[in-house]
């Protein structure tokens, strides 16, 4: 029985108020969402580079538009019966109006969940300015609160080489009395990082793995207070990686030895929606 929207959220906030972590990998289209699901994960996250990265452009600040984000998201939605949260990158503009506008949308394609984040998408003044940034968050926040949607608030000092720990748990912590649901801070360079954050606030903490680097388990983030485990775009990356891999060894060496590692055909066709017949 398809779930509603309303059933969706109630889930994705019980996962948030459940003890222990859980896992929500990001998809980047239809297909990739079925295949998640086919998994038995508890939720789906979209990925704007995974999008990016498929429509042929550099990820980032304004390398999508509302439009195509929200399309990209209705069509994850409708392939799942899985909660989704969405990658809503800075909220679609620098004003509160813009974010709040945002969040209404995303709740109309279905998504019960989404992020904005404090990167303002300007190389020479990549954060947004601390009160303004929370403003962004408040008027997100004040929009979804009468709407199935969990707010996440991204403090984004770390992925714009602004390593200043004191500055991001100050921003969370400004984002959590704003009204967000959850608070995420990508980049936190090692696990005492990690830990200070989840200390400093009451709401749950978004960590993203994959990114390269330092690795931990499941257990080591669930250790250190991380409720939600998310990927990025890095299983886009992986999924690139291998065509690469395979693309590089038939032009360098004249061989398909990467067809033994690839799914089937009638594999990949088992995951996606079959068509009807009368």
């Amino acid at each position: 029985m398809t779930k509603t929207q309303q059933e969706k959220y109630e889930i994705f906030k019980s996962l948030h108020e459940r003890a222990g972590s859980f896992l929500i990998p990001n998809a980047w289209n239809a297909g990739t969402a079925m295949m998640l699901t086919s998994l038995g994960f508890d939720a789906v996250a979209t990925t704007s580079a995974g999008l990016a990265f498929a429509l042929g452009r550099c990820d980032g600040v304004a390398a999508l538009s509302r439009g195509e984000t929200l399309v990209n998201c209705r069509e994850i939605v409708e392939a799942t019966d899985l909660p989704v949260s969405a990658d809503l990158e800075e909220g679609f503009g620098a004003t509160p109006e813009s974010c709040a506008e945002t969040i209404r949308l995303a709740v109309g394609v279905g998504l019960v969940g989404g992020s904005i984040e404090d990167a303002t998408g300007n190389p020479l003044d990549p954060i947004f300015e601390f009160e303004q940034a929370v403003d962004r968050v408040r008027a997100a926040s004040e929009i979804s609160r009468d709407l199935p949607f969990l707010l996440t608030a991204r403090a984004e000092n770390y992925l714009h080489g602004k390593d200043d720990l004191d500055d991001t748990v100050r921003r969370l912590q400004a984002f959590e009395e704003a009204g967000a649901d959850v608070l995420y801070a990508p980049g936190l360079p090692n696990l005492d990082a990690i830990r200070t954050v989840c200390e400093a606030v009451s709401k749950p903490v978004n960590v993203v793995m994959g990114r390269g680097g330092a690795t931990y388990t499941v257990e080591d983030l669930q250790d250190v207070g991380v409720k939600r485990i998310s990927v990025g775009g890095s299983f886009a990356r992986a999924a690139l990686g291998a065509f690469m891999a395979a693309a590089k060894e038939v032009k360098e060496n004249g061989t398909f030895h990467y067809a033994q590692e690839a799914l089937s055909h009638k594999e990949t066709s088992d995951f996606m929606i079959q068509p009807k017949t009368s």
